[in-house]
């Protein structure tokens, strides 16, 4: 009688480990943009729809977009780092100062395209600058296609037009780019963008196209600066799609793999 009760105890045990090791982790993603964002719907939600795929659905994705959780832009980095979120899509250099190694790929010209860009970042990243996101595990890094200029009612038509011109601009070193045009910056995150062209807080923002079916601005916006296609870039902004370290390290090893499966 004594043998089988601990038989039975064994038993019940090893389902109750079964079902805890089989058990779904819920992945909270958060992200400045709307949900009908292209960041959201060919980027963010394609790479849950895999890792649900690929892990039968032991990880899922609730995606939070336009900061639902609360919080600024600038702030998402932190809301990972802390447990605010478990995952964020986020500009890390929209908090100034803080990644010195990893903007040297928002320095005017560093990319023709974003897919050559994006690997150059993400290999230089890894071996040159990962102590910059101490507490945050790096999926994904990338850049975008390159910002041109939009203006709403100024024409500039050459270098000396910009000068005096109220331009937004996303991070420090794009600032920086702007005031060397002659141009004066104003730095913000891209949802301020609209509100700010509207009221005439700024002349014209650099923005990528993919950027701007998301604030919709070729409704506020009548003219557009923008380099040939296949040249090197004036100015780029650097993304980041990362994890809690926590969460990404109490993960059980199967789910980890699918995670790393689907990084770089």
């Amino acid at each position: 009688m004594k043998t089988f009760r601990l038989a039975l105890i064994a038993a019940a045990a090893s389902l109750l480990l079964g079902v805890a090791h089989a058990q779904q982790v819920v992945l909270k993603v958060h992200h400045f943009l709307p949900s009908t964002s292209s960041a959201q719907v060919k980027l963010i939600q394609p790479w849950c729809d895999k890792v649900a795929k690929e892990s039968g659905d032991r990880l899922k994705c609730q995606i939070y977009p336009a900061m639902q959780l609360g919080g600024t832009p600038a702030q998402l980095f932190d809301q990972a780092r802390d447990g605010v979120a478990d995952i964020v899509w986020t500009v890390p250099t929209y908090a100034a100062g803080r990644f010195n190694k990893a903007e040297v790929f928002e320095l005017p010209w560093m990319a023709s395209t974003a897919k050559s860009g994006s690997q150059a970042l993400w290999t230089y990243v890894q071996k040159n600058a990962l102590d910059e996101f101490k507490g945050v595990h790096p999926i994904f890094m990338h850049v975008h296609d390159g910002a041109l200029f939009h203006f709403t009612s100024k024409q500039p038509k050459a270098l000396e037009d910009m000068k005096g011109l109220k331009v937004r601009a996303a991070t420090r070193a794009n600032s920086r780019m702007l005031a060397a045009l002659g141009a004066t910056p104003v730095q913000m995150p891209l949802p301020q963008v609209p509100e700010a062209l509207s009221k005439g807080v700024v002349d014209g923002a650099a923005v990528p196209w993919e950027g701007t079916p998301a604030i919709k601005l070729p409704e506020i916006a009548h003219y557009h600066l923008d380099v040939p296609a296949g040249s090197p870039r004036i100015s780029n902004t650097i993304f980041l799609f990362g994890m809690n370290q926590a969460k990404y390290e109490s993960l059980p090893a199967e789910l980890k793999k699918i995670v790393d499966a689907n990084s770089g």
